[in-house]
């Protein structure tokens, strides 16, 4: 049964950091593409940031250059490092695992993680 378990999230000032992680469970970890999304109140869900099983890297054009992502294939874990966090960052974040390739289109979501940026 795959499994993913997002954490990390929590209450930062503006122009703060967060580091979201997303441990998965399942066996489908190494083979998969990740990507992170995130869905603000009111809000269509939208990609923050993808890495494929080969480490290859996108983001929206949004986040660009305030995230990173990356992933351990040891501990099958990916992760989100977000810096110069603004209050519009706030959302539930959620991981998506997807075994095909594809960039959350699977049905392989995690609970979500909840961000608040405030002050």
């Amino acid at each position: 049964q795959v499994q993913l378990v997002e954490s990390g999230g929590g209450l930062v000032q503006p122009g703060g950091s967060l580091r979201l992680s997303c441990a998965a469970s399942g066996g489908i970890f190494g083979s998969s593409t990740m990507t992170w999304y995130r869905q603000a109140p009111g809000k269509r869900r939208e990609l923050v940031a993808v890495i494929t099983s080969g480490g290859s890297t996108n983001y929206a054009d949004s986040m660009k250059g305030r995230v990173t992502i990356s992933r351990d294939n040891t501990k099958n874990t990916v992760y989100l490092q977000m810096n110069s966090l603004k209050p519009e960052d706030t959302a539930i974040y959620y991981c998506n695992a997807d075994p095909l390739g594809g960039w959350g289109t699977s049905p392989y979501w995690g609970q979500g993680t909840q961000v608040t940026v405030s002050s």
